[in-house]
């Protein structure tokens, strides 16, 4: 295995920790939820109106309840995915509002049809292990835009979810629909299916709706994974080691929700700072010091011991290009060489607010790179060769050697069509196909051929029929996809 990259010192990261403290004895955080503030308030934190002050030996103690790494199922139980360690698990980017669409290249707000387009294609990508609600329709009443996002997943993938709701009504709605999926709630509470995303907002505020996701989370053994996003320089210090105090902080006191909320709830410590452009007030979230604040973010709670979180592999282009692709790769070996457990973002363009599929098919080639490169170089007797080096001398070749069948595919990664190795002679008889090209071909024939595992009939019965509760309580008709 490859030795993994560090940007922080263990007594750097202590004295990030230390200023951290400081912060929530002295300064604290606003928090908007009264369940919250009263949790709070019972266990020793000083509660001014809605200012609270954590004391340190509460924080310890509640890093000490959160568990270390999860065991994410997928939708129909049989397989898992370990979050925790230094494993790596990539899913599309989540809760784009627009596409890039694949027919006319214009962005454009998406739809039930692109997110389901986009679930089915991530269902076939091997490298994409965990899916996400990484289209919010517009085609969809917002007040059930959160639930409808998940219910397209569930009927469209056994891989597990990535998600988060926008109410507190939401979540509640969220967790009845897998509930429905998976058997019910002690299934899911024994074997979660869904991760769900729960963001403080910055400078120093847990929001009252993203306060009672994290208590009804942990009420249902459900994973919430804390998302801190401050904007460097804007609504957090323009130094990134401030940042990453100010940003520990945000996350620290939603670990401390939900563990007094429930010890040995899972949590996963997770957040994107992304640099804020003063030339232009917009956040460029494919900036290397975006990238490399998510790594940062990730080593902070790999010393507190949890599972961790970060968005990387998105791009700030708004097309596919030169620059959508090196920022892409640079976030997603970066995310793999960090060790980050759950990683958010291939897809993505637009700073996080574009979906794109010949860009998760790309990404997809990235992902797979990235995971050779984790498997190293193996340097043992049989790697080293020396016995089939002799036999073969000087001016011979491997080619039909048994020690180069036997090694040619396990020590490398074989990619798609999606990228080019041809000579430039059989480029051009292929048809001088750019890169573009070759992905809309791919998504073309994946989405043809592919077809994602059904749910048991039983239980896409009670999904529908959760799903159809919901829409008559708001007085709703269900869209066609």
């Amino acid at each position: 295995m490859i030795n993994r990259f560090r940007l922080l010192e263990r007594d750097e990261i202590e004295e990030i920790h230390a200023s951290t403290l400081q912060i929530l004895e002295k300064v604290g955080v606003e928090v908007r939820n009264e369940n919250a503030l009263r949790l709070l308030g019972e266990n020793g934190c000083e509660v001014e109106e809605r200012r609270v002050r954590i004391p340190e030996e509460l924080v310890a103690e509640c890093l000490k309840r959160a568990p270390s790494e999860i065991e994410l199922y997928s939708r129909d139980g049989d397989r898992s995915l370990l979050i925790g360690g230094d494993d790596v698990v990539y899913n599309p980017g989540s809760a784009a509002i627009y596409v890039l669409d694949s027919e006319t290249g214009e962005i454009r707000r998406g739809t039930s049809r692109d997110l389901e387009k986009l679930v089915r294609l991530a269902d076939a990508l091997e490298h994409i292990e965990a899916q996400s609600t990484a289209i919010v329709p517009s085609d969809v009443p917002e007040v059930v835009a959160d639930l409808y996002r998940l219910y397209i997943v569930l009927r469209n993938s056994d891989k597990p979810v990535i998600t988060g709701a926008f109410s507190k009504r939401g979540l509640i709605d969220m967790a009845e629909m897998l509930n429905a999926a998976v058997g019910g709630p002690e299934e899911l509470r024994r074997r979660p299916r869904a991760i769900f995303d729960c963001c403080p907002t910055s400078p120093l505020i847990w929001g009252d709706v993203t306060a009672q996701n994290l208590i009804d989370l942990a009420d249902r053994g459900i994973p919430a994974e804390i998302i801190s996003g401050p904007h460097i320089g804007a609504t957090s210090p323009a130094t990134l080691a401030g940042t990453l105090v100010q940003s520990n902080a945000e996350t620290l006191v939603g670990v401390v929700i939900t563990q007094l909320r429930r010890a040995g709830a899972p949590v996963i410590y997770g957040g994107g700072p992304v640099l804020f452009d003063m030339r232009y007030a917009t956040e460029r979230i494919g900036a290397i010091e975006s990238v490399m604040m998510a790594c940062a973010v990730a080593e902070i709670g790999k010393y507190y011991g949890l599972p961790t979180h970060s968005y990387l592999g998105e791009s700030d282009s708004k097309v596919i290009d030169g620059q959508c692709c090196f920022e892409s790769a640079i976030g997603i070996l970066m995310a793999a060489l960090a060790g980050v457990n759950v990683v958010s973002g291939p897809g993505m363009l637009a700073s996080e607010n574009c979906q794109s599929l010949e860009k998760l098919i790309i990404d997809d080639e990235l992902c797979a790179m990235a995971y050779r490169l984790l498997e190293g170089i193996d340097v043992d007797e049989e790697t080293l060769a020396l016995d089939v080096i002799e036999k073969v001398g000087p001016g011979g070749h491997y080619l039909g050697e048994r020690h180069t069948m036997k090694h040619f595919r396990r020590e490398r990664y074989i990619p798609s069509d999606v990228i080019c190795r041809l000579t430039i002679d059989a480029w051009k008889k292929a048809g001088s196909k750019d890169i573009i090209t070759r992905a809309k071909e791919r998504v073309e024939k994946l989405l043809k051929e592919h077809q994602p595992k059904p749910m048991p009939e039983d239980r896409a019965q009670a999904l529908e029929e959760v799903l159809n509760s919901i829409f008559k309580r708001y007085g709703l008709e269900r869209p066609k996809v």
